[in-house]
C-alpha cells in the first residue's frame, strides 16, 4: 500500500481509501489500520468501530468484550511472572486529550502489534486544578465518560462500565492495559478527608508553621465532627460522634462516612460544594495536610514568604507555597498534593524526622487494598508507580528491604497474590545518587521490586554525548539489574514547550531504536506520532502535557481541545518502521542484543550496530549523530553469513562489504539508520 507524503495526502488517503486500509486489519494481513492518522482515528463513528472490530475479531467476542459483567482474558495471562513487561514496547494516554476512555480504543487502531501495551495515565475524579495526578477521590473520571458509546450500547450507562468494556476490548486487540499507582492524593482530597489519620498535617498562621505534631490529625478529626454538628450531614444516616468510632473503617465504613461528610457518589455537584465547604472551615483554622515533596532532603517544611508565593483562589482564600526549609538541588514541594503517611514520626515529628522501623500498618493496607480492587475489577496487567523515585532513608536501600520498605513495592505483592503476571513500570530516572532520591537509584529501584523503570533519555538531544553516554548505562544496567530501563521516546511531562529543544531532530532514530532492541522496553506517549517540530513555543494547546491539568489562566492555561501536529514527514517514517516491524519483530522478540558496534559510554562514538545473540537474523546500524556523517565504518562479522540483504534505509541504499571476518560501510549520513538481513 502506498504511503502518502503530505498532511494532506494523508488526509485525503482516509477518505479515499479507508477500504482498502480496513480489509488489510480485518484480514489481519496488518496488526493495525496502516495510514490511518491518529487524529482521525479518535474522530471515527462508533458504527464504523465496532464494524471493523467485528470483522477481525468476530461478533461472539466481540459483544462479549461489550459486556461490563464479562472479563476478557489479559493477553499476558499465560505468562508464569511479571517480566513480560521487560521487552514491552508502550504507549501513554492521557484519556483528556482524546475526551473519553472509548478513544482509547479508537486511537488503538492506529497503533501495532508491536507496540502492544497501554499506560492510562490517571483515571480518577481530580481536585486542585483539575490535576490528574491530584486524585480527589476513588471514583472513576466522569469526564471521561463517551455519550456516544452509551447512545450506541445504553446499558453502558456509568463511566464504570465504560472503562470496563475499553478494556476487554484493548484486550480483545491484544494490548495489555495498566493504572497509575500514585502514593498521594490532593491535598484536601474526599479521602484525606474522610481518613485525616491517613495522612500527615499542620496547622499555619500567616507565614508560620505553628504546630505539626505527629497526632495532629486527631484534632482535625474533632473539628471534622464540630463541622457535621454545625452544618449537618449531607445523608440522613446517623452516625458515630466520637472521631475514634467514626474515624474507624471497621466501626464506621468508608463508604458511609463519605455520604455523611460529602453525599452521594453521583451527585459530584453536591459532593465538591460540600467539601469546599469542609476546606473553608478547616482552611480558616489553619489546618493543611502537609504537602508532598521530591528529592533530598525530603522533610522540614517552611512557609514561602515571598508575594509571588502566595495565591488568592476563587473563594478568597489566601494559600502560601511552602519550601525546604534546607533545599539541595532537586528540592520541590507540590503543594497541591498530600502524600499518605507510611510511617510514624520520631520525638513527635519534632525535627521532621522519620521512624522507618514504625509503618503504619492500617494505611499500607488501606491504600494496597484500593488498587488491587481496581486491578481486579477492569483486569489492568500493570501499574505504573508515580514518583517511585522517592527513597526517604538517608543511609539508602537496607541490605535486605521487607515489604514495608516501599508502597509501590507492598500494592505490587499484594496485587499479585491474585495476579502473578501484574507487572511494577516504575516512574524514576536512574539519577545520579543522592540526587533524586537518597542512595543509588538502581538499589532502590531493585531493593522495591520493579520489574522496569523509565529512565531519562526523553530528556535529552538524541546524538548528543549525553545521550549517547545514558543509552550505554542503560543498556549495561539491563544485564545486571533484576529491572529493565527503558528506551524512552517521549513521555507526557516532556511533550511541553520546555522542552522541545530536544525533539528537534532524530525522532524517527528513537522509534526505530524502540521497535527493533528487541531485549529493551520502550515509552511512547500520544501525539508523539504527528508531533511538529517547534523551533520555538507552539500555542499550549499543541502540548500533551498541558491537558494533565485544567487552567483558563495563566502560561499553562490552554482554551481548547488539543490540538494534533501535522508532520506527515513524521507520521510517514513512523508508519514505514512499523509496517517494517510487522515482518520483523516476531523474529527478533525477546532475544538479548548482540552488539557488533556497542555504544560508547563516553558518548563520543555514535554509531552502533547490533544483531540478535540467540538466532541472529537482522542487522541493526545506526548513526545517532544527526549532525554529521561517519566515514569507514568497519566491525567484526560475528555470523557466519556471505552477504546482507538490504531491507530499509533511511537515506540512499548503498553497498555494504560482508565477509566472513568483517563488514564494511564507507559511509554513513548523518542521523541513517539501516536494517539489513544475513543471507547464509
Amino acid at each position: 500500500m502506498h504511503i502518502p507524503d503530505t498532511y494532506d495526502e494523508f488526509s485525503h488517503f482516509w477518505a479515499n481509501h479507508q477500504q482498502e486500509a480496513i480489509l488489510a486489519y480485518t484480514s489481519q494481513k496488518d496488526s493495525f489500520i496502516v495510514g490511518l492518522l491518529p487524529e482521525q482515528s479518535v474522530a471515527m463513528p462508533a458504527i464504523q468501530l465496532f464494524y471493523i472490530l467485528e470483522k477481525r475479531f468476530g461478533q461472539t467476542a466481540l459483544y462479549q468484550a461489550l459486556n461490563p459483567d464479562f472479563t476478557v482474558p489479559s493477553p499476558v495471562a499465560h505468562q508464569k511472572d511479571t517480566s513480560w513487561i521487560k521487552t514491552v514496547n508502550m504507549v501513554g494516554i492521557n484519556v483528556r486529550t482524546i475526551s473519553s476512555f472509548f478513544n482509547v480504543v479508537k486511537y488503538s487502531l492506529t497503533l501495532p502489534a508491536s507496540q502492544s501495551s497501554i499506560h492510562l495515565l490517571p483515571i480518577w475524579e481530580c481536585g486542585v486544578v483539575a490535576s490528574l495526578y491530584g486524585m480527589a477521590s476513588w471514583n472513576i473520571n466522569p469526564e471521561f465518560y463517551d455519550e456516544e458509546l452509551a447512545r450506541a450500547f445504553p446499558h453502558l450507562n456509568t463511566v464504570e462500565k465504560q472503562l470496563k468494556v475499553v478494556c476487554n476490548l484493548l484486550h480483545l486487540t491484544g494490548k495489555t492495559v495498566g493504572m497509575d499507582v500514585i502514593p498521594h492524593t490532593d491535598r484536601y482530597s474526599e479521602i484525606a478527608l474522610a481518613n485525616p489519620h491517613f495522612f500527615e498535617w499542620l496547622q499555619r498562621k500567616e507565614f508560620e508553621i505553628i504546630n505539626h505534631d505527629a497526632n495532629l490529625h486527631e484534632k482535625v478529626q474533632e473539628r471534622i465532627l464540630v463541622f457535621l454538628q454545625q452544618f449537618g450531614a449531607v445523608v440522613d444516616i446517623e452516625y458515630p460522634k466520637e472521631p475514634e468510632v467514626f474515624f474507624n473503617n471497621q466501626l464506621f465504613p468508608e463508604e458511609k462516612r463519605l455520604q455523611v461528610l460529602f453525599g452521594e457518589k453521583s451527585n459530584l455537584w453536591g459532593r465538591n460544594k460540600k467539601r469546599n465547604q469542609l476546606i473553608s472551615f478547616l482552611f480558616n483554622e489553619g489546618y493543611e495536610p502537609v504537602p508532598a515533596t521530591m528529592a533530598p532532603p525530603y522533610r522540614g517544611l517552611t512557609v514561602d514568604k515571598r508575594e509571588e508565593a502566595k495565591t488568592i483562589d476563587e473563594d478568597g482564600r489566601v494559600w502560601r507555597d511552602y519550601t525546604i526549609s534546607k533545599p539541595e538541588a532537586m528540592s520541590r514541594v507540590f503543594g497541591p498534593l498530600a502524600r499518605f503517611k507510611l510511617y510514624e514520626s520520631l520525638d513527635n515529628n519534632q525535627h521532621w524526622e522519620i521512624d522507618f522501623s514504625s509503618p503504619r500498618k492500617e494505611v499500607w493496607e488501606y491504600t494496597a487494598a484500593k488498587y488491587l480492587g481496581f486491578a481486579q475489577q477492569y483486569n489492568f496487567d500493570f501499574m505504573r508507580g508515580d514518583m517511585s523515585h522517592v527513597q526517604l532513608r538517608k543511609e539508602g536501600t537496607p541490605a535486605n528491604p521487607d515489604e514495608y520498605y516501599d508502597i509501590h513495592k507492598y500494592i505490587k505483592g499484594v496485587i499479585c497474590r491474585t495476579k502473578p503476571t501484574f507487572s511494577y513500570f516504575a516512574e524514576s530516572f536512574l539519577a545520579p545518587p543522592n540526587t533524586m532520591a537518597y542512595g543509588v537509584e538502581e538499589e532502590h529501584l531493585e531493593g522495591s521490586d520493579a520489574d522496569s523503570t523509565l529512565g531519562d533519555l526523553q530528556s535529552m538531544t538524541l546524538g548528543s554525548e549525553t545521550f549517547v553516554s545514558a543509552f550505554a548505562r542503560y543498556h549495561s544496567l539491563l544485564k545486571t539489574c533484576t529491572f529493565a530501563p527503558n528506551f524512552t521516546i517521549i513521555t507526557a511531562d516532556k511533550d511541553d514547550p520546555r522542552f522541545d529543544e530536544f525533539y528537534l531532530r532524530g525522532n524517527e532514530i528513537r522509534m526505530f531504536m524502540g521497535l527493533f532492541l528487541s531485549d529493551m522496553p520502550s515509552y511512547m506517549s500520544l501525539g508523539f506520532e504527528q508531533r511538529d517540530v517547534h523551533f520555538s513555543p507552539a500555542p499550549n494547546e499543541h502540548y500533551t502535557k498541558l491537558y494533565v491539568f485544567q487552567l483558563t489562566e495563566g502560561p499553562k492555561a490552554t482554551h481548547s481541545k488539543y490540538q494534533w501536529g501535522k508532520n506527515a514527514e513524521l507520521f510517514k517514517g513512523l508508519t514505514t518502521l512499523r509496517k517494517i516491524s510487522e515482518e520483523i519483530c516476531s523474529a527478533i522478540a525477546n532475544q538479548s542484543t548482540q552488539w557488533l558496534i556497542a555504544p560508547d559510554f563516553t558518548g563520543k562514538n555514535k554509531v552502533i550496530a547490533w544483531t540478535q545473540s540467540e538466532h541472529p537474523q537482522y542487522l541493526f546500524i545506526v548513526n545517532l549523530d544527526t549532525e554529521h556523517e561517519s566515514e569507514e565504518i568497519s566491525f567484526k562479522n560475528i555470523v557466519e553469513a556471505k552477504h546482507l540483504e538490504h531491507i530499509f534505509t533511511s537515506n540512499k541504499k548503498k553497498d555494504i562489504t560482508c565477509n566472513t571476518e568483517s563488514i564494511q560501510i564507507n559511509l554513513l549520513e548523518k542521523g541513517e539508520y539501516s536494517i539489513y538481513r544475513y543471507q547464509f
